[in-house]
């Protein structure tokens, strides 16, 4: 195996250092007390009482809760319905299979705004305005495309083999998919449950388009409405962007091997 050029690692190195920098910067400006500049690195003295500011500004607690609740409900969701039908397009014959899947995949091309009025209208007539069925609704659905693919990648990767076995055995489809071919796909599996989270913890667009009772915020929404009211108050403002951020970041460096796998195994990587 080729050994990687000399300045390899001191290379990427400097690229995490260069990522890491805004986030070990904005962990000290949590702690800068009232007047301190912006500009400054270091916190002149540890101002612990921006954490307690942030928190007592709003419902924190609530904000998290609701979250979580989007959190689960779209994670469990997107693995069921993704997982599905990625098993119909991976393992199963059926005509117009390979046509259907094109066109799925082709609504990738499709950015959030095109779509966007069309769904307001439908969850609209529907009667779930602000409600959270329009934010949870479409992960039960198989609503994004590219878990889609990368399920059905990573199936064709484990041996039919294993499949036929199991039909001479007298098994059906549905004891093959969730005997067999889950319990080997839960890198693949994991690795979407990140993606969905990351996704629905720092979603900004779909609470600010379907919801309006604040009780019903999620924490990325009411993040932005701490911004627009401690704007001018640097200090409780960068605390509440490292309790939103920090859940994130433990959790990516707890699943890194799984993500990393996943991603490895599912023809996506360069």
């Amino acid at each position: 195996m080729q050994r990687p050029p000399r300045f390899a690692h001191p290379l990427l190195i400097l690229l995490a250092v260069g990522f890491a920098l805004p986030l070990v910067w904005m962990l000290f400006s949590s702690f800068k007390p009232p007047g301190q500049l912006e500009s400054e690195m270091w916190p002149s003295e540890w101002h612990t009482e921006n954490y307690a500011q942030a928190l007592s500004a709003g419902n924190f607690g609530r904000y998290l809760a609701n979250s979580i609740v989007l959190c689960v409900l779209n994670v469990l969701g997107t693995l069921l319905s993704c997982s599905v039908v990625a098993y119909g397009f991976a393992r199963l014959r059926w005509p117009g299979r390979d046509l259907l899947f094109f066109v799925l995949i082709a609504t990738m091309l499709l950015p959030f705004h095109v779509t966007m009025l069309p769904r307001f209208q439908l969850f609209a007539a529907l009667g779930m305005y602000n409600t959270y069925w329009p934010l949870v609704l479409p992960s039960w659905l198989a609503g994004e495309a590219f878990y889609v693919f990368l399920l059905r990648q990573f199936f064709l990767t484990i041996p039919e083999e294993l499949s036929e076995a199991a039909r001479l055995d007298g098994a059906g489809e549905w004891t093959i998919f969730s005997r067999i071919i889950i319990p080997l796909a839960w890198p693949a599996l994991a690795t979407v449950a990140l993606f969905q989270f990351l996704h629905t913890w720092n979603e900004f667009a779909g609470p600010l388009l379907y919801l309006n009772d604040p009780h019903k915020f999620p924490l990325a929404y009411a993040l932005q409405q701490f911004v627009s009211a401690y704007n001018t108050e640097f200090g409780p403002l960068m605390a509440a962007a490292v309790m939103f951020t920090a859940p994130v970041i433990v959790l990516f460096f707890l699943a890194q091997k799984t993500f990393i796998r996943g991603i490895a195994t599912t023809g996506l990587k360069g």
